[in-house]
């Protein structure tokens, strides 16, 4: 079975919505197991675990046009293995969320790929080229994200993410889940 893990960050649980969806998209795929982590407390993050396994997908809302503060300490903190390429060949993919459109988005999925490459990882983008081009009606990839998965936050705070982005959530997620398993055949 292939193992991935979702550490991200959320501020008011915008990030974390994201990540569920994700999961759920990734549990569809067979011989697949899927972990959140949220960032909180890096002293007594489980480094191990990701360590252990197949495909991280990181996510981080955009706060300001880059990652949030506390994502940004994670990455940081991983300097003190990355010398041993501990996730060298791991599947990695990234997901961010934001008030605005654009919000300067493109640049946190920037930051978490080239994070990713430092670290010797293979990246996994979008692939669905969008409800606009495919005329499906089912309002996917509203964002034409191509690196990663982007989302904007809901204006209805109890729901927190729309249902296009909910939709586009799972697709991204069994997308990296399948190619966790084909990489790792």
């Amino acid at each position: 079975m292939a193992s991935i893990v979702i550490p991200y960050y959320t501020g008011k649980g915008h990030t974390k919505k994201i990540a569920e969806f994700i999961s759920k998209g990734a549990l569809e795929v067979p011989n697949i197991s899927c972990e959140l982590i949220e960032i909180i407390d890096l002293n007594y993050f489980p480094w191990e675990r990701l360590h252990s396994v197949d495909a991280i997908i990181f996510g981080s809302p955009t706060y300001m046009g880059s990652v949030a503060g506390l994502f940004k300490v994670f990455m940081d903190e991983t300097a003190n293995f990355w010398i041993e390429q501990k996730w060298s060949n791991k599947i990695a993919a990234g997901f961010t969320v934001g008030t605005s459109d654009s919000g300067d988005k493109l640049n946190s999925l920037v930051q978490m790929a080239v994070f990713a490459a430092q670290h010797g990882m293979i990246w996994v983008g979008q692939n669905h080229v969008g409800s606009m081009h495919t005329k499906d009606g089912l309002s996917i990839n509203e964002a034409g994200s191509w690196l990663g998965m982007m989302a904007k936050s809901d204006k209805d705070k109890t729901k927190l993410i729309s249902e296009s982005d909910e939709r586009t959530s799972i697709i991204f997620g069994k997308r990296v889940a399948e190619a966790t398993v084909k990489w790792n055949k």
